[in-house]
């Protein structure tokens, strides 16, 4: 009986991580733009890196030098919103208050989100039914308005800043409902809505100042004495 041939050539030994293709900048940008492209399209939920790579045609070892998760991706291309933001000249705005000053760093981001009007409807409708999805989001969010209130000249460290930036990541969250629905060219409607919004805003924060400047020894005296009232509520209740 004829012996099996020998194979002619042994399988090639896999390149050690050092040999493989670098990732660059423009890997990178790639992958966002195809993940961005992907969400408008479908639930981000449905969406893998094997199809994130394919579409980006980077391949997957690339897009896993560049992020480790879809959010991720989604962080970076925030980031790159901020930072597209951050870059415009706000000397213009230096006599305006603040409110003024919020509502024309907001409108630049939306300027800067306009082409991913359709990913953002899409990220809202997932937000909706995937409780950690929105806990996510809103986590990006936060962190990205500090940088729009700090635009604007507003403090945003410290606990109160926290709270100013958590406060307008809600603002501009509802103002983002109004944006996607608004086809007319200058956005009457969504100004309108931030400008609307931002006046909510203001009287809150209004409040929220007054309160943080309330002297803690004066905030414990008025707590002893909720707390003395209830209990002689209680007495006169049994009596």
């Amino acid at each position: 009986m004829a012996r099996r041939p020998a194979r002619k050539a042994a399988r090639k030994p896999a390149r050690s991580p050092a040999a493989a293709k670098p990732t660059g900048s423009g890997d990178r940008d790639s992958i966002i733009a195809a993940f961005m492209a992907l969400v408008a399209e479908k639930p981000i939920e449905q969406i893998g890196f094997a199809e994130i790579a394919q579409r980006a045609g980077a391949s997957l070892a690339q897009a896993r030098g560049e992020f480790s998760s879809t959010l991720g991706i989604l962080a970076a291309h925030i980031k790159t919103t901020d930072r597209a933001v951050l870059a415009e000249d706000f000397s213009d705005m230096a006599e305006e208050d603040p409110r003024e000053r919020l509502f024309d760093v907001l409108m630049r981001r939306l300027e800067a989100l306009a082409p991913h009007r359709e990913a953002v409807r899409s990220l809202m409708r997932s937000a909706r039914r995937n409780p950690p999805l929105a806990l996510a989001l809103n986590r990006l969010a936060v962190r990205s308005q500090q940088w729009m209130l700090t635009a604007a000249g507003i403090t945003a460290s410290g606990p109160l800043g926290m709270m100013r930036a958590q406060g307008l990541a809600v603002l501009f969250g509802s103002v983002l409902r109004t944006w996607i629905r608004d086809e007319e060219e200058g956005l009457p409607r969504t100004m309108a809505a931030l400008d609307r919004a931002l006046a909510r805003g203001q009287r809150l924060a209004g409040f929220l100042d007054d309160l943080c400047r309330i002297p803690p020894r004066l905030c414990r005296l008025r707590s002893r004495r909720r707390r003395d009232d209830a209990e002689d509520s209680e007495e006169t209740a049994a009596a």
